[in-house]
């Protein structure tokens, strides 16, 4: 039966088979699937971990984190390790630092964990004696230092020449290295005349008698250096009572690095000690860069040490942490050499290293390229061995013997760091493949970490405001 509907005048007509399933015709229909209950039960143990788990996730996170925090604080409070006497007694060091660490630094070498300085026991250091004086086969058997007549009527009764003196930074202290002057310093004669610092009585770096005298008396000395204020004190330790009797410990400061120091109570006694180290004040630093400056002790210790037969110098950011004459023996004497001084740890190339101080602002392009331009000029190669090892040093932990050999290598070393840059990383390669010198011991960046413990630089240094008139 059919039924009609009037909506506006339209008639819709609805049968009741439009309504009904007409015969023979089967409606489709969609079923949801149904589970599978043994699938269902293989996920619901997953299920509800999961969901207990995403309950409790800030529990899971910190736990963690707390042990972990808990197993750092435990190595900072665990007490520093002790150092050896000569009895075999131990001697602990001075607290201050969580840096003041004795252990090993190690490495690998063929599948085996072995010591990256395999340094004597305490026991064999303390009956260790110096060798005698050895024949050295290097042509080289006297250095002079050079005392120019350079007399100049535009500086009148100044101190100083200017900072630049014909776009070079020698003054008064230096003398003036003219470019022949400086190609014939290279040519190895068996008397060696070189420019070498300490030109003039006027040129600066000075020193009380007192401190002059206790250097003279030096036959091995640890030395380092902060001007400008840069860094802390850091005493050495790990070293045996034998060494304390044997080895001078001298920092160089100048009168900010003092003021800084004051400043922070570390006074200087009357016997002008701070614990192991004898501190020195330099007055009238020759000088306006103060890493210039720095080269002085750092290059220039045979000069500032004139009866000792050898020296370890480390850089002011790092504690000294091994036993001196342990380490002459076991980078100098044992080796058969006459300098040691650690691999650069980045790079090899001098011309990659020139590029690196330029990125880090270490010195400007202009001074870079004038340098390196030098050196091309010169036919210095872009090696990056040299007689198997690395051309590049880090230089920051230098140890040598003082010969007429190593005394002309630092000469000439710190006239290039005068002429052109103050980056000694970029001369140390030219110097050594120049003068050719034998009984090198660069040793890997490793072994330099188990002679100290690095602190990296606290302030940045003061700049030296001085006059030139």
């Amino acid at each position: 039966m059919a039924s009609s509907v009037k909506l506006n005048c339209i008639s819709i007509s609805v049968s009741d088979s439009d309504s009904d399933e007409a015969p023979g015709w089967k409606q489709s229909r969609f079923r949801r699937k149904r589970r599978n209950p043994r699938g269902r039960w293989k996920d619901e143990p997953f299920r509800r971990a999961l969901r207990r788990a995403m309950s409790w996730w800030p529990v899971l996170v910190f736990i963690p984190a707390i042990a972990l925090l808990f197993f750092e604080a435990s190595r900072l409070s665990v007490k520093p390790t002790v150092e050896h006497s000569s009895t075999g007694r131990f001697i602990r060091p001075e607290p201050g630092s969580n840096l003041n660490r004795l252990d090993p630094t190690t490495r690998v070498v063929n599948g085996s964990r072995v010591a990256c300085l395999p340094i004597l026991h305490p026991e064999q250091i303390q009956h260790l004696e110096f060798p005698e004086i050895a024949e050295s086969d290097f042509p080289v058997k006297k250095v002079v230092y050079k005392s120019d007549p350079f007399v100049s009527q535009s500086i009148g009764n100044a101190t100083m020449l200017p900072a630049y003196f014909d776009s070079i930074r020698f003054n008064l202290f230096t003398g003036n290295q003219t470019l022949y002057e400086r190609e014939e310093s290279f040519k190895v004669n068996e008397t060696a005349v070189v420019h070498c610092g300490f030109y003039s009585e006027k040129g600066g770096f000075k020193l009380s008698e007192d401190d002059k005298k206790y250097m003279q008396g030096c036959q091995a000395v640890v030395s380092t250096c902060s001007f400008g204020g840069g860094d802390d004190l850091y005493q050495p330790i790990g070293m045996t009572e034998a060494s304390l009797e044997k080895v001078c410990y001298v920092a160089f400061w100048d009168e900010i690095t003092l003021a800084a120091q004051e400043a922070e109570g570390k006074m200087i006694l009357d016997d002008h000690m701070i614990g192991k180290w004898r501190i020195v004040i330099v007055k009238n630093l020759p000088f306006s860069d103060q890493r210039l400056n720095g080269k002085i002790p750092k290059m220039l210790s045979h000069r500032l040490f004139p009866q000792a037969r050898y020296s370890i110098w480390v850089d002011s950011k790092s504690q000294f942490r091994r036993d001196p004459i342990g380490v002459l023996e076991a980078l100098l004497w044992r080796t058969k050499s006459v300098l040691a001084i650690s691999e650069h740890g980045a790079r090899s190339s001098i011309y990659d290293e020139g590029k690196a101080v330029i990125k880090k602002n270490k010195a400007t392009p202009e001074e870079v390229k004038v340098q390196l331009n030098q050196y091309r000029v010169d036919g210095m190669p872009n090696q990056k061995r040299f007689k198997g090892k690395k051309a590049l040093a880090e230089a920051s932990v230098i140890v040598r013997e003082h010969t007429p050999l190593t005394n002309l290598f630092m000469c000439l070393w710190f006239n290039e760091v005068v002429r052109f840059t103050s980056r000694d990383q970029l001369s140390f390669p030219y110097v050594l493949w120049r003068l050719g010198i034998p009984g090198i011991n660069m040793f890997p960046v490793c072994t330099r970490k188990d002679l100290v413990n690095s602190m990296g630089h606290k302030h940045k240094v003061k700049p030296l405001v001085r006059s030139t008139t």
